[in-house]
């Protein structure tokens, strides 16, 4: 290859370098707060309960436009290829007695006009718009559900990766160790001072630490791409999370129980749907009221023999008439009798279900605060039992060194430390969840994005 050639080809990877650059997903930084906003934007559920509450919003209109005039237009043609024939008397030629056929009308008939109405009374038009604006705030209410609802789950998938990645750090210490022992090891089994066995020993627990960290790698791997899909971030993106913590002080943790309810989206959500159904009841006893309503009708009409309603010349006939049009119920059959019926079973078992929730909202309010208080115990307990485990390690790997203590006290002394840090963190864990399910129960988890 020449010179030139060479000079070209490096010209060449030098613009071309950005370029591939530029296809490299850039890495964002997230914390929890972040997090949190960026799903309220992001998340499909929370952009189809958006949609639903925009929907709603249409509901009411339509709810007023019954109530609005009515205004149709109209046209007709009919053409009689047979000209119906009626039977009368023949009165024309003073023979009463005799019957005649005789034809009525023309081939050619058309008509067109404008028809109009006004609703002046109808009891159910006023429940129906109460009935629309309740609709919309429930939508607001589900859509408010669905927000607390991604808030939790991102807060969790966020605090369980952060736990993941706190476990590769223990593991990667412990490898660490154990690959320095490894090698110290070996050495003195080269130099014949200690046993094949006890080389092995090692590899053993270094290959066990090895196949846990790959189980984490893939756990790792599947709890960031739950976190994204919370999130609704794209699986390609990358991302790095910071530390976070949940600000909250135990010992104010018992709330009072009655604000805790009215803070219940799920619970106003049940009251929602009550009021629906009492308004539902309420539109079906409308239907024993009379409505009333204001009617017109304006039309030209032409009878033609011959297809020529477009000449100017032969007329056609204008008729207008207004009225009113009073409609009466008199029976239906028990039909809405047993629809007041149903409304009214239906707004028990909405009661029932508003009082089981209720009493869950509470039951996990209390074991939410006893998880905060065990969990912080917790702890303070595994702070100093990772501080004891520290310190048999380093003792027992002095002794080790001074040949007064075994390889196997070694190990377990090694594994001792390693499951008490794992105990920490998991502690942390349930801690951080524990102060998340305390959020959902006293309806705070948009603190979250404050």
């Amino acid at each position: 290859m020449n010179t030139k050639s060479i000079f070209a080809g490096l010209l060449a990877l030098l613009f071309l370098q950005p370029a591939f650059a530029q296809t490299q997903p850039q890495v964002q930084e997230f914390n929890l707060q972040k997090a949190v906003s960026y799903a309220l934007e992001h998340n499909e559920d929370i952009r189809k309960a958006s949609y639903d509450e925009l929907s709603a919003q249409y509901l009411i209109k339509e709810a007023k436009s019954n109530g609005l005039p009515q205004i149709n237009g109209f046209g007709k043609l009919d053409i009689y290829p047979s000209i119906p024939v009626q039977v009368i008397p023949n009165v024309f030629e003073g023979k009463p007695d005799e019957m005649i056929a005789v034809q009525f009308g023309t081939k050619y008939n058309a008509q067109g006009g404008i028809q109009f109405s006004q609703l002046l009374f109808n009891n159910s038009y006023f429940v129906g718009l109460q009935a629309a604006k309740s609709t919309d705030d429930l939508y607001r209410l589900r859509k408010q559900m669905t927000e607390e609802q991604v808030i939790y789950n991102v807060g969790s998938a966020y605090f369980q990766t952060l736990q993941t990645k706190e476990q590769f750090s223990t593991i990667n210490a412990n490898l660490e160790r154990l690959e320095q022992l490894e090698r110290i090891l070996q050495l003195q089994y080269e130099n014949d001072l200690v046993k094949k066995v006890d080389v092995n020993r090692i590899r053993v627990n270094k290959t066990n630490l090895e196949t846990q960290k790959e189980a984490l790698t893939s756990a790792l791997v599947q709890q960031i791409n739950l976190l994204k899909f919370f999130m609704g971030m794209p699986l390609e993106e990358k991302l790095v999370l910071e530390e976070a913590q949940i600000l909250l002080d135990p010992q104010v943790a018992m709330a009072n129980k009655d604000a805790v309810l009215q803070k219940q989206t799920q619970l106003q959500l049940l009251s929602k749907q009550k009021e629906l159904s009492e308004l539902q009841t309420k539109n079906i006893k409308s239907g024993y009221y009379p409505s009333l309503a204001l009617t017109g009708t304006y039309l030209y009409s032409a009878q033609r023999k011959e297809f020529n309603l477009f000449d100017g010349s032969q007329p056609w006939f204008n008729t207008g008439v207004i009225g009113l049009q009073m409609n009466v119920p008199i029976f239906d059959g028990f039909r809405k009798h047993a629809q007041v019926k149903q409304n009214e079973y239906a707004i028990k078992s909405l009661e029932a279900d508003h009082e089981k929730l209720q009493n869950s909202t509470l039951v996990q309010l209390e074991n939410s605060v006893s998880q905060l208080q065990n969990s912080s115990n917790a702890i303070q307990a595994q702070e100093r039992n990772v501080t004891l485990a520290q310190e048999v390690y380093d003792t027992t790997n002095q002794l080790y060194k001074e040949g007064i203590s075994p390889l196997t006290d070694l190990l377990e002394a090694e594994v001792s430390l390693r499951e008490a840090k794992t105990n920490l963190n998991n502690e942390m864990l349930k801690y951080k969840l524990a102060q998340l399910n305390y959020l959902q129960a006293t309806g705070d988890l948009s603190t979250l994005t404050k």
